[in-house]
């Protein structure tokens, strides 16, 4: 299929995870800012639904890591979960004020509840973004789902697609793959799945035969990075945005 404009700048590219989470509490504008900063045109994030229905960026669906407080997030209002400290001051932002705060940013939000996929999807089309959003989630349904209400915005593999896709590529049922696939713009992976080393050249050139980039999760060694990127690999998911933008400079 055609590349989608989330996919731009041509790659290969850095997905910062969570943004840049050594500088600044993870999943808040800080640490996207800082992201952004050292040269990531992407950010990895996560939503899930406030009480009121608002989507925020949150992985966790409990507050006790992020927050050292019991509760979830689905407990409070948007309002409150933005006053809350998540380290340094900083709370925890919304949607709709991440994609406001970084229009030109790239957004990789992996829908972590089925409450957050309405929110979500109504964020991304408020905000006309659906251009720079890839939506997906470990959960096909969640996935559909979203993508559904948010026509237009780029997406990748469920575990479930993906799983059938590895399986079948493995044993050369391309066409089963490729169907596996259909509609998606990326696979977003670790590097073994299923006891299966996922970027082996022969996979590589069927996932990417499909049309699809291959994403590899979650990254952070220097030497790792450069021997996927060398490899072939599309794009790098890192909590270490920073180191992986100067191997990628490195191999330019």
């Amino acid at each position: 299929m055609p590349a989608h404009p989330y996919l731009s700048p041509v790659g290969p590219r850095v997905l910062a995870h969570r943004g840049l989470a050594t500088e600044a509490p993870e999943n808040t504008l800080l640490a996207f800012a800082h992201a952004l900063a050292v040269g990531v045109t992407h950010l990895e994030t996560d939503v899930h639904a406030s009480r009121d229905g608002v989507a925020v960026i949150a992985h966790d669906s409990e507050l006790e890591r992020v927050a050292g407080r019991p509760g979830a997030v689905a407990d409070l209002d948007a309002r409150a979960l933005g006053q809350l400290d998540l380290g340094g001051g900083h709370g925890m932002p919304s949607l709709d004020e991440a994609l406001e705060a970084f229009p030109e940013a790239r957004f990789n939000i992996d829908v972590k509840s089925a409450a957050a996929i309405a929110p979500t999807a109504e964020a991304v089309r408020r905000h006309r973004a659906e251009h720079r959003v890839l939506l997906t989630s470990f959960s096909e349904k969640r996935r559909a789902a979203a993508v559904r209400l948010a026509p237009g915005v780029a997406s990748s593999a469920s575990c479930a697609r993906f799983a059938t896709a590895l399986l079948a590529a493995r044993l050369g049922l391309h066409p089963v793959a490729r169907a596996a696939l259909a509609g998606l713009h990326a696979v977003q992976i670790p590097e073994r799945a299923l006891g299966i080393e996922t970027t082996s050249p022969p996979l590589l050139r069927a996932f990417q035969g499909a049309g699809l980039e291959v994403h590899v999760w979650t990254v952070n060694d220097p030497t790792t990075m450069r021997r996927l990127l060398e490899r072939g690999v599309d794009g790098i998911v890192t909590d270490r945005a920073d180191l992986a933008v100067e191997v990628l400079r490195s191999l330019a």
